[in-house]
């Protein structure tokens, strides 16, 4: 730690630093309840996406038989040709928006292909929607994190390093000065008391 000057205008500084250090705190408290609020919206999410998608594969277990038949469903039936996102703020981070995907289905004779194949490949695409919905919650869920992890920080600065060295140094300060202005005191009185001695002499 910096060694500190015993002056007034230290004790000034110190005061002034302490002033901005208790102004900004409540400023990044209240950033750090924002931020551990839209994690756990999130999480939630993250959750009910996953959920989806589980219910969502075990309705795929009824299809399974039927993929195989005469090679109708094929992997290039269905391909995903553009992510649609928007731009969101939350608590001053930028996070990413799902809004959306754009599709390719190949084309298919309808007449020949049998009933099943449109509900397979719509249910595809919802499965799919599920999955690049959550890859992008993921990724507002990191950016999340990663700004909370550096509010944690400078709340954790301010509260337990900055404030309380702040007060140090302003008690410090005060206490020396106290102390310099008793001496001063002392000082006068004993000149005077000499000086008195020797106007009697």
């Amino acid at each position: 730690m910096a060694k500190i000057r015993l002056t007034k205008n230290e004790l000034k500084k110190q005061k002034d630093s302490l002033k901005r250090y208790k102004r900004y705190l409540p400023t990044l408290m209240l950033k750090k309840q924002q931020l551990q609020g839209e994690i756990r919206i999130t999480d939630l999410r993250l959750k009910e996406l996953h959920s989806a998608r589980d219910n969502m594969d075990e309705s795929f277990k009824k299809w399974i038989g039927v993929f195989g038949e005469k090679g109708f469903f094929t992997k290039d039936i269905l391909k995903i040709t553009g992510i649609k996102t928007s731009h969101g703020n939350v608590a001053g981070v930028p996070i990413p928006i799902f809004k959306g995907a754009d599709f390719e289905i190949s084309r298919y004779d309808l007449v020949r292909t049998p009933l099943w194949l449109d509900s397979a490949v719509e249910n595809i695409k919802q499965s799919l929607l599920l999955e690049l919905e959550a890859e992008i919650v993921e990724e507002q869920r990191k950016r999340l994190d990663k700004e909370l992890r550096t509010t944690t920080q400078r709340v954790n600065l301010f509260e337990k390093i900055k404030i309380p060295q702040a007060l140090d140094n302003i008690k410090k300060i005060q206490v020396y000065l106290g102390d310099q202005q008793t001496a001063s005191v002392v000082r006068g009185k004993i000149a005077k008391s000499g000086f008195e001695k020797a106007a009697n002499k």
